[in-house]
């Protein structure tokens, strides 16, 4: 049974969730990066991490790097990126893409406290053709080395603390953004009380 300093933390946290804030990882096939991405969603409230891969329960997290922020967000599985930017779409997201192909706007120009979805794709390629052409932004971090590319899970600390900086100046962590019957689900489900609850990880 938590203490009830332990429950008071879980409600301040819970409350200051960004559920309109998403970052989807795109065939990242590296654990230690797609743990530091869990981490780094978890430090700055962005609730909803979406993996697209066909194989989910292969999908797995170091907690030596992720400290368990994996227990604390709610992870998505779909099968395409087509399927996965295209129901973020219709639920009033919009997309952007992180990409160093051709023009693009630098990650700290776009408006981070509209509903987003924020895309990276993998290590060796990026993100793929279909998610540029399903993207509202194209975005790039600046560089001025030789290296053409930063860290993956570098790039996502970077631009989540820009949307983090934002939203903070907005006032959108100075109350909570979740449902009410949303909110109460989820923080059964960190009090680990026996009712309803969602799972840990949510296939849509």
């Amino acid at each position: 049974m938590p203490t009830e300093k332990r429950r008071e933390r879980i409600e301040t946290v819970l409350s200051r969730r960004q559920p309109d804030l998403r970052v989807v990882l795109e065939d990242v096939i590296i654990a230690h990066n797609a743990s530091a991405v869990a981490r780094t969603c978890e430090a700055t409230g962005a609730f909803n991490l979406h993996i697209i891969t066909r194989q989910p329960d292969q999908v797995t997290f170091n907690e030596a790097i992720s400290t368990r922020a994996e227990k604390w967000l709610n992870i998505h599985f779909h099968d395409t990126i087509e399927d996965c930017l295209k129901s973020l779409r219709e639920q009033g997201h919009r997309i952007a893409v992180t990409t160093l192909q051709g023009e693009a706007t630098a990650y700290d120009q776009i408006d981070y406290c509209q509903p987003v979805a924020i895309v990276f794709g993998n290590e060796s390629e990026g993100v793929s053709g279909r998610a540029l052409e399903l993207a509202d932004y194209r975005i790039q971090i600046p560089m001025v080395g030789m290296v053409q590319s930063l860290n993956l899970s570098v790039s996502v600390g970077i631009i989540l603390y820009e949307a983090f900086r934002q939203r903070l100046a907005g006032g959108l962590y100075s109350s909570c953004r979740l449902p009410a019957e949303e909110y109460q689900r989820w923080l059964n489900h960190w009090l680990g009380n026996p009712r309803p609850r969602a799972p840990f990880k949510q296939q849509k």
